[in-house]
């Protein structure tokens, strides 16, 4: 069935796919981004696509102005909050920006949310928050440990939140815990604007291209070439992911979460080799600022997304590389603001 969505942060990154793969599957969408950090040409681009009649964009910060998000318009089944700041190395110097726009911007939206009886939610959250696995893959079921950095203890209360929501005012949610997102839609028109971006494959991508230096930011752990293992979801299966977390939301009775990842996991030595076979460049090494709070290994169990929403990424890594190079190649230089 085809249904009005509301799309939060739909000008960034993983919103703005989000927003081109929802549209694609027939849906309306509400496209809301504060344009702060978020762009509004890939929005226009979708609009023109599309048709007005089923792209409406308002542009307004979920902090203050929520309310502005439901009113004059058809009906919303289901809210997908994508906006959020996640520079893990941002919010290790200001959490105070991650604690006011992760949280308040969370609690701005449900109360508005609640006071408009819309009662379904899909909330983009962060692996991040296992902290150290303790276990070859995490699933579910693992411990949360989200004192690494403030973007992780900003997502896992504001998971917190939505949660007590859900208990006291009937919203019912899925939160989807990313893995490591990587790639462009398959056409490579939509992809990442961030300069730098926060993602290893983008960054080896624009320096592969020669757009800009390429730096090393990961600390050295205990792992066979000395670099962290992480598990890379392609941005358009993640987003599928979320196109089914929608339906699965008229079928349980309050809330449900999921790990999103592939269940495999590649170092970052081997992405960037991949990037320079793909274009074949030979990048240089150089070391940039160390992040801290690195954890050394981290996959995703998806066995329960798996089974009970029936995903599963049909993406190689080599595909996310390739639709990179054809974004960048394309748009160099991003969006502008």
């Amino acid at each position: 069935m085809k249904k009005h969505v509301v799309i939060t942060g739909a000008g960034g990154y993983i919103g703005s796919v989000a927003t081109s793969l929802f549209l694609e599957a027939g849906h309306t969408v509400t496209a809301v981004d504060s344009l702060v950090r978020g762009f509004r040409q890939p929005l226009d681009i979708l609009r023109e696509r599309y048709g007005a009649d089923r792209v409406r964009i308002v542009e307004t910060d979920v902090k203050t102005g929520s309310d502005a998000i439901f009113e004059n318009v058809e009906p919303v089944d289901t809210v997908l909050h994508y906006a959020a700041f996640c520079n893990v190395g941002e919010s290790e110097k200001h959490p105070e920006m991650y604690f006011d726009n992760n949280i308040a911007g969370t609690l701005s939206l449900l109360e508005a949310m609640r006071k408009h009886g819309v009662r379904k939610l899909v909330f983009s959250s962060t692996c991040s928050l296992y902290g150290e696995p303790q276990h070859e893959t995490l699933d579910e079921s693992h411990p949360v440990d989200p004192k690494s950095h403030p973007y992780s203890e900003s997502k896992y209360m504001a998971e917190r939140v939505i949660d007590w929501y859900s208990r006291v005012h009937g919203i019912k949610y899925v939160a989807l815990r990313y893995f490591n997102v990587c790639g462009a839609t398959d056409d490579g028109i939509i992809g990442d604007s961030k300069k730098p971006s926060f993602h290893l494959m983008q960054n080896a991508v624009r320096g592969a291209l020669g757009i800009a230096p390429f730096y090393l930011n990961y600390t050295p752990v205990n792992t066979a070439d000395g670099s962290p293992i992480r598990d890379y979801v392609n941005v358009v299966d993640l987003n599928r992911a979320h196109l089914l977390a929608v339906d699965y939301l008229d079928t349980i009775e309050r809330a449900d979460l999921f790990n999103l990842g592939t269940g495999t996991g590649n170092s970052v030595l081997e992405i960037i080799r991949t990037v320079e076979t793909i274009t074949g460049t030979k990048l240089e090494l150089k070391e940039g600022e160390r992040r801290k709070g690195d954890v050394s290994k981290a996959i995703a169990s998806n066995e329960k997304i798996t089974k009970k929403l029936g995903w599963k990424p049909v993406h190689s890594i080599e595909d996310s590389v390739k639709s990179l190079v054809t974004w960048y190649t394309a748009r160099p230089n991003g969006w502008e603001y």
